[in-house]
């Protein structure tokens, strides 16, 4: 029998929402936003990919497709027949792959800082500084701080980075990061209806507005972007009640 991934609830609304984490993250990462969400409209829940934080210690091929499947199963279990996605970073391709899967179960879809299904075309050179953080906590620190625009505290920065390896095992971590570095099936999503807003961080030089407006939007007819003020990549840490105020205001209209 197969057990279902780690995941954590909040509300019993019923728009059902389920959130997918970014590559340094996991399900605590939306725990700043639940005082400003509303549990009477919304139910949430907060997923962890295998490897990754409530899911740990459960092993996998570490794939989106096979994120898909386990988000699929939790819906079943939770009987959410349709439901939204929100995913951050990395969860931004995690979440297209759920909505290919099974599209006709999908309400809308809302990408924080979000890599396009077009992957983050990392050159070598690039793709290696990630692959080094992988068992290098002051790299991923390094990382962490250029992405929120290298004007926050170092000791956040580091704080994050700490975090991120406690929360997931070393080997899931790596088996990600070809998947939404240099993986590609933007052919798949182009013209799909599905309803889908974009919230970029001023402040984040990778996922741009530009970048936004040249990948999501250029795929996806129903989609726009809104640019967060004060945030950088990590908005659910930087600026979590304007977040999910944005959030919320989205997912309410009709």
């Amino acid at each position: 029998m197969t057990t279902l991934n780690g995941f954590a609830q909040f509300g019993g609304g019923p728009h059902k929402v389920i959130a997918l984490n970014g590559w340094f993250g996991s399900s605590a990462d939306w725990n700043a936003l639940t005082p400003a969400l509303d549990p009477e409209r919304f139910s949430y829940a907060f997923f962890d990919y295998r490897g990754y934080g409530l899911s740990r210690d459960k092993d996998g091929e570490f794939t989106f497709d096979e994120v898909a499947s386990d988000v699929l199963a939790l819906a079943d279990h939770l009987g959410w027949q349709r439901f939204s996605l929100i995913g951050h970073s990395m969860g931004g391709m995690a979440m297209q792959r759920v909505m290919l899967a099974a599209p006709r179960r999908i309400v809308k879809m809302a990408g924080v800082s979000a890599v396009p299904a077009c992957g983050s075309r990392m050159d070598d050179t690039r793709l290696a500084m990630f692959a080094a953080a992988i068992g290098d906590v002051t790299k991923r620190a390094g990382i962490i701080h250029f992405s929120t625009g290298s004007r926050l505290a170092a000791r956040w920065s580091a704080h994050l980075a700490q975090q991120s390896e406690r929360e997931s095992r070393r080997e899931a971590f790596a088996a990600y990061l070809p998947h939404w570095a240099t993986g590609d099936f933007a052919a798949q999503v182009e013209g799909n209806p599905t309803p889908v807003k974009l919230f970029v961080g001023e402040h984040d030089p990778a996922i741009t507005a530009e970048l936004t407006a040249r990948t999501w939007l250029t795929w996806y007819p129903n989609a726009a972007v809104e640019t967060l003020t004060n945030a950088g990549h990590y908005a659910m840490n930087e600026v979590p009640v304007a977040l999910a105020t944005a959030l919320e205001n989205w997912l309410s209209e009709p």
